[in-house]
């Protein structure tokens, strides 16, 4: 059965592992399953070419859809290893790759498919799947910023979730994830989607895209930013302030402050 949202209006029922909210026409859905088993993954494998990460939540995802427009933005794991280099030139040419694929050659061994290489640290660019008629409006690049000062008010949160879509320990030397965060307030929402790599000794990554949505104009800003930097770099910057650098180096809130940007995007839309 349907349940009323904030505005008066009936939310859709609920999947099994859903959650969610409807702010000012907009619907924000998570859903958070387990990793998926054997079946779905060889299954993806072989839609995808490459193999999946140690721990892969395929089922789950974040979405904020607004009904009026027919506009959809989706982070799920799928899209987002489908942006991972497959071709092999972005890999990590270092010690650890070999050891790497053939632990993992091994462990899918039941594939019938050859898996070719590919950055197996599942670096992604991924900023979202967007689903919309042909009317809606699409981004295009701004100069506008997202409002800071805004989202520091201690406004209140209607809903939060965090959703993790994939992880990997990079064969016991670092950790590869993509993860989201949302947070819907009375006039607007954020969400958060992180991708984060370590690669002991050699690298850190952190990718970032950021959904702005404020109610009242349907104003939607998207900000992608890359960072990254040697590991010995970020390691001495650290040390310098003299903290814990071990529990800092995995953290990427902290580790986000220190590294450089590399690239970085802005886009803007106004539904209707």
């Amino acid at each position: 059965m349907a349940a009323q949202s904030g505005n008066g209006s009936l939310e859709p029922a609920m999947r099994p592992g859903e959650a969610g909210t409807t702010q000012s026409g907009f619907r924000v859905t998570t859903r958070k399953l387990p990793i998926l088993k054997a079946g779905p993954i060889e299954d993806m494998t072989d839609r995808l070419g490459i193999n999946p990460p140690e721990m892969i939540f395929g089922d789950n995802y974040a979405r904020i859809e607004h009904a009026a427009s027919g506009w959809v933005i989706e982070f799920n794991a799928f899209d987002a290893l489908d942006r991972v280099d497959k071709t092999g030139e972005a890999m990590l040419k270092v010690s650890y790759s070999r050891e790497w694929q053939r632990n993992r050659q091994h462990h899918y061994e039941d594939i019938k498919e050859v898996v070719k290489p590919f950055d197996w640290s599942y670096t992604t660019d991924y900023k979202g799947s967007i689903s919309a008629p042909p009317s809606a409006p699409i981004f295009a690049p701004t100069l506008t910023p997202l409002p800071l000062e805004l989202l520091k008010r201690p406004d209140p949160i209607l809903f939060f979730d965090e959703v993790m879509l994939y992880e990997d320990e990079l064969a016991d030397n670092g950790i590869a994830m993509l993860s989201c965060k949302v947070r819907v307030m009375p006039t607007r929402l954020l969400l958060l989607s992180r991708f984060f790599m370590r690669l002991d000794n050699v690298v850190f990554r952190v990718r970032d895209t950021r959904v702005f949505i404020e109610f009242r104009t349907k104003e939607v800003i998207r900000e992608y930013t890359a960072r990254e930097e040697k590991f010995d770099v970020v390691r001495e910057k650290l040390s310098v302030a003299r903290e814990d650098v071990p529990a800092l180096m995995r953290d990427p809130n902290r580790l986000a402050q220190v590294l450089p940007v590399v690239d970085t995007s802005l886009e803007r839309l106004v539904l209707q």
